[in-house]
């Protein structure tokens, strides 16, 4: 009788900076300071950000918005590590992503604030709009890297979901694809461990997410999501590791959403203090700033500049967004891609302009 060969993985976890900011030399990535400094600007730029988008949405100038707070490493790590030619579909919780891909921060308070100019992206940014549908980004993204891997590009397409994600079957359908084509993606799955108020335990059986990758021929890697150096380092191996050839990743984001799921949601009837406590002395931006003072880079006077910095940038990007005014005949000139006699004269009664 014949015997199946049983295919056995490992998955590693990966931390460079221990919640304190302590440092593990051996796997601490070659930073220049500057870009050290981008990186904490861009961590504590994120938060004065989403903060600012939270208290918009709550005084009711601003729709339903999705807070970043405790996930930004995820953001600014992917960020740093890719390439001008690699290509980004976020989720909606990475928004700011866009921002740090060469986006203005006022163009991407519009598309919180409903309007359709907050996703005109700029094909030099080579992102795509975040899908708010769960997980229908990732086939897509899978469906991008095998047409660049076509034209002989060489650049990593990096697609984000967050763990509940991998309970829909575009995930399970993106990795085999992934696995077959030997396209050149990289999944990030951020693991803030709720799909909403649905908590991991229920998503799935399995000890890991990074572990789903071994049975479409990837590679799965854990990361600690809270640690901006782990997300760097972990991206910046396995973007350059697609854009080579190999084997498409996954790798697990360990990380923790400290807000709602959305403005419309609230976490306190499905989590309580002490697991919220648990995860905020895991902060990633204190985590950061200890390191960054070990190495003799931060300071208070260091601190102050960035505060103020990050602040004007913040309430500048409001006040531009709030004094744009759209025109009112864009919602009939892109219905279609042409607009069709009927919505022209639609068009027309409404302004006024038919004979």
């Amino acid at each position: 009788m014949a015997v199946s060969r049983i295919y056995e993985g490992h998955i590693d976890y990966m931390q460079v900076l221990d919640k304190d900011g302590g440092v593990d030399a051996a796997l601490e990535p070659a930073i220049p300071r500057e870009t050290l400094e981008k990186i904490y600007y861009s961590l504590v730029l994120a938060r004065a950000w989403d903060r600012k988008c939270l208290a918009l949405q709550r005084t009711g100038r601003m729709y339903t918005y999705a807070p970043l707070e405790g996930q930004e490493a995820v953001s600014v790590g992917v960020c740093f590590a890719l390439r001008p030619e690699d290509w980004l579909f976020p989720t909606y919780r990475e928004s700011f992503a866009y921002h740090l891909r060469g986006f203005p921060l006022d163009t991407v308070n519009l598309g919180w604030m409903g309007m359709e100019e907050g996703l005109k992206l700029d094909r030099k940014m080579r992102c795509f709009p975040y899908a708010v549908p769960i997980g229908s980004q990732l086939p897509h993204a899978v469906g991008g890297a095998y047409a660049a891997k076509m034209r002989g590009e060489k650049c990593a397409v990096v697609v984000c979901c967050g763990d509940g994600g991998t309970s829909e079957g575009d995930f399970h359908d993106a990795l085999n694809f992934a696995g077959v084509l030997n396209t050149p993606n990289v999944f990030v799955i951020s693991n803030n461990q709720y799909a909403i108020s649905t908590p991991r335990k229920w998503q799935t059986k399995s000890e890991t997410i990074a572990q789903k990758a071994l049975a479409y021929g990837l590679k799965g890697l854990q990361v600690d999501g809270n640690d901006v150096l782990a997300v760097y380092k972990a991206v910046k191996e396995a973007a350059d590791g697609v854009r080579e050839g190999k084997p498409a990743v996954l790798l697990e984001m360990i990380t923790y959403r400290m807000g709602p799921h959305t403005t419309s949601d609230d976490p306190k009837k499905y989590r309580d203090t002490q697991e919220e406590a648990y995860w905020r002395d895991r902060d990633p931006i204190r985590r950061f700033q200890a390191y960054l003072k070990g190495k003799g880079i931060w300071s208070d006077d260091f601190e102050k500049k960035v505060q103020e910095s990050a602040a004007k940038a913040v309430e500048d990007a409001v006040a531009k967004a709030e004094a744009f005014r759209p025109d009112p005949k864009d919602m009939f000139r892109f219905v279609f891609a042409h607009m069709t006699k009927n919505v022209e004269d639609q068009m027309k009664e409404c302004f006024g302009e038919r004979q």
